[in-house]
């Protein structure tokens, strides 16, 4: 059994947002393969992360991080779209302690059509 962070391109950070979302070793990770894997990490709560999507992807290939051709690159992009969009469709947008807490009635309160207050401080 070896560590998540054994696999090319992941590192310690990584390995923790696998534990949370209850992967530990690298050998679950290549049994999942890097679509479920990562639909397991936004399932979890991780905050969708292209970059992070294709390290995924070229460290279960043994490769480096930047050695993606832009054919792969697209085609990657559009499964990383779709995961996405699945993700949210399976959780409503919120992740797991935001369902939580809406639960509760203490979740974070959201005001779309509200604009952003401007920062009053001084440059």
């Amino acid at each position: 059994m070896s560590r998540v962070s054994s696999i090319r391109n992941l590192g310690p950070k990584v390995e923790l947002m696998f534990a949370r979302a209850g992967i530990h070793t690298a050998e679950e990770i290549y049994e999942l393969g890097h679509e479920a894997a990562y639909l397991r990490l936004l399932s979890a709560g991780t905050r969708p992360h292209f970059i992070g999507f294709y390290c995924l992807y070229l460290g279960l290939q043994n490769r480096p991080w930047n050695d993606l051709s832009p054919a792969e690159k697209a085609a990657l992009r559009t499964t990383f779209d779709r995961l996405v969009a699945q993700s949210k469709a399976d959780t409503g947008d919120r992740s797991a302690i935001e369902r939580e807490l809406n639960v509760l009635g203490v979740g974070r309160r959201r005001a779309p059509d509200r604009p952003r207050r401007k920062s009053r401080r001084q440059p």
